[in-house]
C-alpha cells in the first residue's frame, strides 16, 4: 500500500510502472509446482455481479490444497487453519481454474501447503492471470478424528 501511495505522488513513477507492466512477458501456468486440480466455474456458482462467490473458491482451495497432504499422512486428515487466503483478481464464468500446490512445511501431525489458482481466460486470445493464493494447514487424524503421527517417508 505504501508503495501504491508512493508512486501515485508521483506521476513519471506511475507511467515507468505502467509501462512496466504493459510490456512484461504474459503470465504463464507455473511448471514448479503440481497441478492438482482443474475446474470451471459455472452460474449457479456466481453472485448477483457475476463474479464467482468467494466461499466457492475457498472450497475449492480446500479441496485443491488436500492432494498433497493426504498422499504423505497416508490416511485420513482434516483442515486445521487457513493461515493465508488472498483474493488477487474476481473469477468469472467460464473461466478455465488451475490448481498447483506444494508444500510448504511437515509437521509431526500436520502439513502446511501453499495453493495458487490461475485462470485462463479468453480460448481465442488466451490470458493467464493469478487470481488467488494460501496457505492452508492440514492435519493427520486417526479413526476418531485425533491427531496422529505422519508415517516417516
Amino acid at each position: 500500500m505504501q508503495k501504491v501511495m508512493q508512486m501515485a505522488g508521483n506521476s513519471n513513477s506511475t507511467a515507468t510502472a505502467n509501462h512496466t507492466a504493459a510490456t512484461a512477458a504474459p503470465l504463464a501456468l507455473p511448471t514448479d509446482r503440481e497441478l492438482v486440480m482443474r475446474v470451471m466455474p459455472l452460474p449457479a456458482d456466481s453472485n448477483a455481479n457475476g463474479d464467482i462467490f468467494g466461499g466457492w473458491i475457498m472450497a475449492q482451495v480446500d479441496l485443491a490444497g488436500a492432494v498433497l497432504p493426504a498422499r504423505i499422512a497416508k490416511g485420513r486428515i482434516a483442515t486445521v487453519a487457513v493461515n493465508e487466503f488472498i483474493f488477487k483478481q474476481p473469477v468469472s464464468i467460464g473461466d478455465l481454474l488451475s490448481f498447483y500446490a506444494h508444500v510448504l512445511r511437515v509437521g509431526r501431525t500436520s502439513i502446511t501447503v501453499r495453493v495458487e489458482v490461475y485462470a485462463e481466460r479468453n480460448p481465442a486470445n488466451l490470458r493467464v492471470v493469478k487470481v488467488t493464493e494460501a496457505n492452508v494447514t492440514y492435519v493427520a487424524i486417526d479413526r476418531n478424528g485425533q491427531p496422529r503421527e505422519i508415517p516417516l517417508a
